[in-house]
């Protein structure tokens, strides 16, 4: 069945693989709506290939720009509510989430409401407001199909597994560029050297994230909301190859792992066609020709962006929210050079334990933390 489906962040690095996905698959890919934040000449590109029925820009000041370029017949929005006019639809079966922060929020929520599917690469949607986000899909009945290639490969590990099955889900960390680099070094840490990733090819935000491994730590909180486990039952191991992306660990003690080459385009694929697979022409992998894969225990003394998301994870309410939007707001500030590699950790944990944890909290009360913590950040930032 050829699945018609809006990318929201379609010129970022997920929304590129997801249209190399279309052009590969077109008898089961449609693109029928682009939005990107404000790279308007290249969202302008994909329209003209690719024909979607409408296209966004997030960035209001280049919505005349959008306008004057558009193919005859594409409808034009801008800002928040164009993201939620374009996850909204009418025939679109599919909305892929591929928006960095927490712009996809709104837009997401949008899209449950009027029974749109769900394919997630945004790991803010999940980490900020996960219970708020699983409890609308599940009374409207909406699949939540996980981009991430880690918790997609846990999504197929899980085929057909009943939950009391599940010990640990093992989402595994490439330990970015400094997982053999001493404290001493990682305090010297320059920008340059902390956005050379040494497996993915990704956006600077992320790079950043996996440098310092809060992008695994976000994806702990992540899973924990995929696939309804407490944080508990999520463990990350360093594997460097990045040709293991997880494993799910059994009660008998057995554990499934999915390999793939580290590309995109294949976990895309599978949340775009599931429940079917498609020939394609990706690479397979040839483990001969890989020769060996290793794998290690992250260090959180050096790392300790996995504390911090285990306790945030195991603390709940507001305080995810708060850990991505510190991380949000020290992540720059270390770019611009305003910080040192290492406070960004500190950072972080000072917001955390600044915060008043609100449980359960509703959508506004989410959104009302994650600004006071960006608040409290830069607040911090300038002392």
């Amino acid at each position: 069945m050829r699945k018609r489906v809006v990318i929201l962040g379609s010129t970022g690095s997920i929304g590129l693989s997801a249209l190399k996905v279309a052009r590969d698959l077109p008898d089961r890919m449609e693109v029928v709506a682009l939005a990107a934040n404000r790279q308007v000449d290249v969202l302008l590109e994909q329209a003209r290939e690719f024909k979607p029925a409408a296209i966004a820009v997030y960035d209001e000041d280049n919505f005349s720009k959008l306008k004057a370029g558009a193919p005859e017949g594409t409808a034009c929005f801008s800002g928040p509510e164009g993201l939620k006019k374009l996850a909204t639809w009418a025939n679109a079966d599919m909305v892929l989430v591929a928006i960095v922060g927490t712009a996809g929020l709104a837009p997401t929520l949008a899209a449950i409401e009027v029974g749109k599917d769900l394919a997630v690469a945004s790991k803010e949607i999940l980490v900020m407001a996960g219970e708020a986000v699983t409890t609308a899909a599940a009374k409207k009945n909406i699949k939540i199909l996980p981009v991430d290639s880690e918790h997609n490969a846990i999504f197929q590990c899980l085929a057909g597994e009943p939950h009391r099955h599940i010990r640990r889900l093992i989402l595994t960390a490439s330990g970015g560029p400094f997982r053999r680099s001493t404290k001493e070094e990682i305090q010297k840490v320059t920008p340059e050297q902390a956005l050379k990733h040494p497996t993915w090819k990704m956006g600077t935000k992320i790079t950043i994230d996996s440098a310092t491994l809060f992008n695994k730590g976000l994806e702990m909180i992540e899973a924990r909301w995929l696939f309804g486990v407490p944080i508990s039952q999520v463990d990350v191991v360093v594997h460097p190859q990045s040709i293991v992306h997880s494993l799910v660990e059994f009660v008998d003690g057995s554990q499934l792992a999915q390999l793939s080459h580290s590309d995109m385009c294949f976990p895309i694929q599978y949340a775009v066609t599931w429940p079917d697979r498609m020939p394609n022409s990706l690479h397979a992998l040839d483990l001969a020709k890989q020769g060996s894969l290793t794998f290690e225990a992250p260090d959180p003394d050096r790392f300790p962006a996995l504390r911090l998301a285990r306790e945030a994870g195991e603390r709940g309410g507001t305080l995810p929210a708060v850990l991505n939007a510190a991380n949000e707001i020290a992540v720059p500030a270390f770019l611009n050079r305003e910080i040192s590699f290492p406070r960004i950790w500190g950072l972080v944990e000072e917001v955390m334990q600044k915060h008043e944890l609100v449980a359960h909290p509703s959508l506004d009360v989410i959104i009302k933390a994650d600004s006071w913590a960006r608040e409290t950040a830069r607040k911090l930032l300038k002392k």
